[in-house]
């Protein structure tokens, strides 16, 4: 996840105590962001959280062995879902073409210089996770602004994009109608779009910018979860085990207060500012209040589900 400076529009983050280590109950190496007092995975651990959400929904097994994937990676952080992405790419004989937007190098670094992270990669994984982290196809910076550069390379072009920046209600800046409509652009026809998030806000942004959904099913052992996350294609994804069209209560959540979109028009809004412009919204909807079933359970690493 990307590391955000909370409310302002700082680019590079001064040093200090904000990103503490956490371990998840899968033993992957975490961080918390004290600063934007949310964790950047799940209590569950970030390796398996990679997998569940982003490796296996992209449905690899499409793609025939010695194909070239061009993927977009929204808010690198620990690079957890890049490395992830580059042993199972590997191991399916297929080769990637991998860009990213991070704000703040220093997740990157920490996860690289952990023993424990390195130990869950092939050493062909890390060598090649040093080498993105050193070259330029990972953009530092606000990915609103840097965002037009990949569209001039990739537009059209992406078989994957991942989403994976701090929820909504702390990063509202990545999740804006402008900036998913900007985000879509760089998918191909039959690409795929994959975020943990949820929320109703994002996937009826997503819908209104023509984008089929699906959602990703929780693990078996959280049956008390409704969903793990968002899949969107410009096509009907393919029936797949960890995909499932939106529930009856969920399409009826989107046409409600909490669908309200966040809005970014200039790309240089504060997260204050888009969050207070959101609130004024949906104070004045005519839509019904939200109404969702609330997960139960513990919690994840500082970070709310309902809000992901």
């Amino acid at each position: 996840m990307t590391w955000p400076a909370c409310g302002t529009e700082t680019a590079e983050p001064e040093p200090g105590p904000e990103l503490l280590p956490r371990r998840g109950r899968d033993g992957s190496f975490s961080l918390y962001s004290r600063g934007c007092d949310e964790g950047f995975h799940s209590a569950t651990g970030a390796l398996r959280e990679a997998n569940e959400k982003f490796v296996v929904p992209a449905a690899l097994e499409r793609f025939a062995p010695g194909q070239e994937l061009v993927v977009a990676e929204v808010a690198v952080g620990t690079g957890t879902n890049t490395a992830a992405l580059l042993a199972a790419t590997a191991a399916a004989g297929l080769d990637l073409d991998w860009w990213g937007l991070e704000l703040d190098h220093r997740p990157l670094a920490l996860a690289l210089a952990d023993a424990g992270f390195r130990a869950q990669w092939p050493a062909a994984v890390i060598g090649r996770l040093e080498g993105l982290a050193g070259g330029d196809r990972l953009r530092l910076g606000d990915a609103r602004r840097l965002l037009p550069e990949l569209l001039d390379m990739l537009a059209g072009r992406c078989h994957l994009v991942l989403l994976d920046a701090f929820s909504p209600p702390r990063c509202p800046q990545l999740w804006s109608r402008e900036f998913l409509g900007r985000l879509v652009r760089l998918l191909r026809p039959d690409g795929r779009l994959l975020t943990y998030s949820s929320a109703a806000a994002v996937r009826r942004c997503l819908l209104e910018l023509g984008l089929e959904l699906r959602a990703i099913r929780p693990p078996d052992d959280e049956p008390e979860r409704w969903s793990a996350g968002t899949a969107a294609g410009f096509t009907p994804l393919a029936p797949h085990p960890a995909l499932r069209p939106l529930k009856p209560f969920e399409r009826e959540h989107l046409a409600s207060r909490a669908g309200v979109p966040y809005r970014d028009p200039t790309g240089t809004a504060t997260a204050a500012e888009i969050l207070e412009r959101r609130r004024r919204e949906q104070e004045h909807s005519d839509a019904p209040p939200a109404r969702l079933p609330r997960r139960r359970g513990p919690g994840g690493l500082g970070c709310s589900e309902g809000h992901r």
